[in-house]
């Protein structure tokens, strides 16, 4: 058996079903901020629950890390927003640039990645993945990074919200669905609906689809559910970005209300645990299947 390269994309198993495909050098382009990325993330029915360079927002990949601005350079992809002119076109892109793993197994791995833009080394990251089985229908994807500030001065992460647009303070960890018939429905313990979920600091927040002939490249196409927890510490709970009408997606907010510093030798460090289920879940189960997950 010829040995695969060190590079090679990671296939995450769950009880020996394959769940996740992790790409560690993808080959896009420069306005797309090439980074790491997980798809398809199936459920384990095979119910695909992500989407890769949708027409709707071609610079969305999956599930990764993607942050509109670190010091100005963009690495979320697509245009950037300027204040008092709105989203520009910018030669301003950066790239996330896998180094090595670390450990590299079925049902994990720790890797370590370079965020360069403009020939400089901005952040070195620090990747923990896992896949871990919870019910014969539901697996959690644990997902940590760490970003730690590389050059001799501050450095700061912004959104567009904290540049002057409102309700739009995406980065950070970032989940794209596929795009159903249908737009899935979102709620949390205490709350439903875009409108009422988005930007809260919720314990945990649920994304549940349909299952439409859309979704159904992979498996079944059947109804998921994706439950998000914020496992950080209690000390700091980013805000959730939302969408559902627009486009499914969901991420946790580096800077919501005001810009992240992170300063020289610095690291900033967020944990997201996700639980993967078929079916779509009520509140009780998504609380029950969450707090397994974030325990485990």
């Amino acid at each position: 058996m010829t040995a695969q390269p060190a590079d090679a994309p990671v296939v995450l198993r769950v009880a020996g079903r394959p769940v996740a495909r992790y790409v560690t050098r993808p080959e896009l382009p420069v306005r797309l901020s090439p980074r790491p990325y997980l798809h398809p993330v199936t459920t384990l029915a095979g119910t695909a629950v992500t989407e890769l360079s949708p027409a709707d927002h071609t610079h969305h990949l999956g599930v990764g890390v993607a942050v509109p601005d670190v010091e100005g350079h963009n690495f979320w992809g697509g245009r950037t927003y300027v204040r008092d002119r709105g989203p520009t076109e910018l030669d301003n892109h950066g790239a996330q640039r896998h180094g090595s793993f670390q450990l590299r197994d079925p049902d994990g791995f720790v890797e370590e990645l370079r965020w360069v833009a403009s020939g400089t080394e901005l952040l070195r990251e620090r990747r923990t993945v896992a896949a871990t089985g919870l019910t014969d229908s539901a697996w959690a994807l644990d997902f940590t990074f760490s970003l730690t500030n590389v050059t001799s001065g501050p450095l700061s992460i912004g959104s567009p919200a904290t540049n002057g647009r409102p309700g739009a303070a995406y980065g950070g960890f970032f989940w794209r669905a596929r795009k159903e018939n249908t737009p899935p429905d979102v709620f949390t313990a205490g709350t439903e609906g875009e409108a009422s979920v988005h930007g809260a600091r919720a314990d945990w927040l649920a994304l549940a689809g349909r299952g439409s002939p859309r979704s159904s490249g992979t498996g079944s196409g059947g109804g998921w559910t994706l439950v998000f927890a914020g496992a950080t510490g209690a000390t700091r709970r980013d805000p959730w970005f939302v969408r559902t009408a627009e486009y499914p997606g969901v991420g946790s907010a580096l800077a919501a209300e005001e810009r992240l510093p992170v300063p020289p030798g610095e690291t900033a460090v967020r944990r997201i645990v996700t639980v993967v289920a078929d079916g779509r879940l009520d509140r009780d189960e998504a609380a029950a299947l969450v707090r397994k997950a974030v325990s485990q």
